[in-house]
This record gives C-alpha cells, structure tokens and sequence, in this order.
C-alpha cells in the first residue's frame, strides 16, 4: 500500500497535491431536493510521487448529493473566463448510518502545473459550479523552504484555533496543512451530516492548500468510511498510510488506529509495518537529496496527560506492538533515523526532548536539539473540539520539554536540509508564540543516531 486516498488514479511517475474543496448546503430543517451543486470541495494535498523533476499535479475533490459530471475549471487569472478543464470520476459513497446516505465523491486530477504559480478555480458541471478558490502549486524538487501548518483533533464544536488557521491562509503563510487524525467529532454522526457540516467549515483552508491527513479513533465507524471517502491521499489505501515529498522533507502518514481496531483485520498491522520499512529504506537511500524525514500519525507514543490514554502506559502499543513485542513503531522509527515525529490525540501541545526508549539524548545541555541523539517528539491535538482541553499530569516527566494546555496550532518551517523550525501558536493568546525552538541535524550520516 502506498499514499492514502483516492486521487483520481496516481501513478508514481507524477507528484500530485490533492485539493480537498468543500461546499456544503445545511440539511438541516425543512427538506430540500438533492442539489447538483458542489457541496464541499476540498483540497487534501499530498504528492503522489518521489520524482521531484516532475511537473506537479493537484486534485480537487468535491461531494454532490447526485450523480453529475465532474470537471475543474481553472486558470491564471482572478475573474473573467478560466480557459483550461480537467475531468475526472465520481463515486457513490453511502453512510453506514440508519439513513444510509449517498454522497457522490467526485475526484479530479489536475496536471502539468506550473511550479510555484497560483491558480483560480472552481468545480462541478453545467448542473452547477462552486465559487472560485485559489492555490498555488507546489514548488518542485528540494531547495525551497515549505511552511506547514500542523494540528490535530479538530472539531466542527468549538474548532477554536479555525479562525486563526483561516486568516493564516488567506495571508498565504503555508504551503500545505497535516490534519494528525480526529475530525469533527464524529465524520459519521447525524447520518455524516456532522462531517458536512466539518468540511464547509475547513473549506476555506482546504480548498486553498494541500490539505493532508492520517487517520485518528473518531473516524473508526463504518471501518473509516467517511475518512476514506472525503478525502484523496496519494496511494491505495484510501489514505491509511502514504508518504509524500516537500521540499528537503519525506513525509509520511500512518494509522495508529490499526493496532487498536483489530477487528477490522489484525493484518492490517502488520501490512502496514511492512509497507513502513520499506519506505523509510527507500527514504534513507534518498537521503542525500531530501535529508527530513517526519512521520505523522495520530495516538502518540510518549505523552504526559492525565488520563489513561495509551500514550500513559510505559509499553504503550503504538512505541512497543501488539502485546509488547510484535510490531512496534520506535525501535524501526530509530533505526532509520527518523528526525521529527508528529501526534495529537492528545488535546493539548507537549514537546518531548530528544528520545528512544525513555532515555533523553540531547545534543548537548546548552543546545539540545542541535545534532540530537534520538527523535523529536510533538504532540499538537490543540486545535479545539466538543471534548475540550486535555490536563498534564501535575510533574512533568522526565523526558517533557515543554507542556501548553491552551488552544492552537504548530507551525512548521522546514527552512533547508538542516536545520527546521517549530513554533506554537496559542489561540487563548491571542496567537502569541508559546514555544519556539530549531531542530538542527547534519548532512551526512543522518539514518544513524550516534
């Protein structure tokens, strides 16, 4: 399995930005026939391809309530006519809720972007068109700095760091988003109108940025139905673990949620272990050209919170495998050298020090993450939802740099193939920056921490 999500058939000689654009019509009160008229277009990005030559690609996917055409419009320029169109497919997606459902999910792949430019767009058919949103293509190979926005547990309740992620955009600060699991609590909910509802709201973001995902345990219902069919990951596997390249980074996404759903198929885990290893040996041997690699995936495996989440437990299974010994994340995470590891789950910000294995491995006491000797850990699950804050426990532990109980998001600069910068921006401040700091690796010999 490789890159999660359906983007109109990828093949790995392309690199592709799925644009997840959402236009949602409420359900809610009288009844009101089905509409034709795009209903949420989202802009999930993810590159489908490790050859950064290539010119880049975008898919923009987009819900109807009926089956129509599914075409993209676009252009250069902000009004008057947008002479290119891509067409694509529609699938039918029915809810597993009581209703059941059906939503058209409709795909289309955009090619030969040139790299850097920004695009106007809109999509849907002669039955009817979306507004116009914009993107910029990704820039291609591995000499350019990408900012990321970076969060998870994001609610369509009290979505609180939104606002802020939504200017953010429009001022045009990021590059692509990486949603760490949980969405809207739940996707499925209200026959998935709570998920439409979830993806009107992140629109704005979604539509106009690579939005990329990974799976967390509020979108478990129906085997993951709604995740796999709102949003298009590169690969075949409707978005449960994929990787994609930006700039000097690898970047891969996992489903954490595999070792704790085993009744969808405890092969899963194992699928996936496989599929990781293979891809982070790829990674390494293509180290010199993009020395970052970064992993997302949602329940982390070290936290300091004051619950009884996995990540509380010292052999917790995500760090050390279905019963403590079969396919556990850290030690192949270490072993190939993996720099910066992203989490939520959590509803709140933790910067772990450098670490394998409960042993903290500083740089040195002065500058800690300067050439560290193990991974950096970040749990970010404070964008906001109905479940509220998480509290820490009240000592942080040993291994716990930093701890922020307050709403809102990571911003993430990978600014060249050494050096990369993380910052925490509090909503409940006003958007003050709460935690600053630069991880900084060498060149060379980075698959082994010394």
């Amino acid at each position: 399995p490789h890159l999660p999500s359906t983007m109109c058939s990828i093949r790995p000689c392309w690199t592709c930005c799925c644009l997840l654009l959402f236009f949602s019509l409420e359900v809610q009160g009288s009844p009101k026939p089905p509409s034709a008229a795009p209903e949420q277009a989202s802009l999930p990005t993810s590159f489908a391809s490790l050859s950064p030559g290539e010119p880049g690609s975008m898919t923009v996917t987009w819900t109807t309530w009926v089956p129509v055409p599914s075409e993209v419009q676009y252009g250069l320029q902000p009004s008057g006519p947008l002479p290119f169109q891509a067409r694509g497919t529609f699938s039918p997606f029915v809810d597993g809720g009581i209703l059941r459902r059906k939503l058209y999910m409709h795909r289309v792949t955009l090619r030969g972007l040139l790299p850097g430019v920004q695009y106007v767009y809109r999509c849907g058919s002669a039955q009817g068109w979306s507004r116009r949103f914009r993107f910029r293509a990704l820039k291609k190979g591995p000499h350019w700095s990408p900012r990321l926005a970076v969060f998870g547990d994001l609610g369509a309740d009290n979505p609180r760091a939104l606002p802020r992620l939504r200017r953010d955009t429009q001022q045009g600060m990021y590059d692509a988003v990486l949603h760490v699991g949980d969405f809207a609590y739940n996707m499925d909910q209200d026959n998935a109108r709570v998920g439409d509802r979830f993806m009107k709201l992140i629109e704005p973001v979604a539509a106009s940025l690579p939005y990329m995902t990974c799976p967390g345990n509020h979108e478990e219902r129906y085997n993951f139905s709604n995740y796999k069919a709102r949003f298009s990951m590169p690969g075949n596997t409707e978005g449960l673990w994929y990787s994609w390249d930006l700039g000097p980074a690898h970047i891969i996404s996992f489903s954490t949620e595999v070792y704790f759903f085993l009744h969808y198929g405890r092969h899963l885990v194992e699928r996936q272990f496989h599929w990781l290893e293979s891809n982070l040996q790829k990674a390494n041997k293509n180290r010199a050209v993009r020395p970052w690699i970064i992993t997302m995936g949602h329940r982390p495996m070290y936290c300091s919170n004051a619950d009884l989440d996995d990540c509380t437990w010292h052999e917790s299974k995500v760090r050390k495998g279905l019963r403590g010994k079969f396919y556990g994340l850290e030690d192949l995470f270490y072993k190939y050298g993996v720099d910066l590891q992203l989490w939520a789950h959590e509803h709140s910000y933790e910067r772990l020090w450098p670490i394998y294995n409960y042993q903290v491995l500083n740089g040195s006491q002065e500058m800690p993450y300067t050439h560290p000797r193990g991974p950096v850990h970040i749990i970010t699950g404070s964008a906001g939802c109905e479940e509220l804050l998480t509290p820490f426990t009240l000592f942080p532990r040993p291994w716990s740099a930093l701890r922020v109980k307050e709403y809102g998001y990571t911003r993430l600069h990978i600014l060249n193939g050494t050096h990369v910068h993380i910052q925490q921006v509090s909503d409940d401040q006003d958007g003050k920056i709460v935690d600053d700091v630069w991880v900084v690796r060498p060149l060379l010999g980075r698959m082994m921490y010394l």
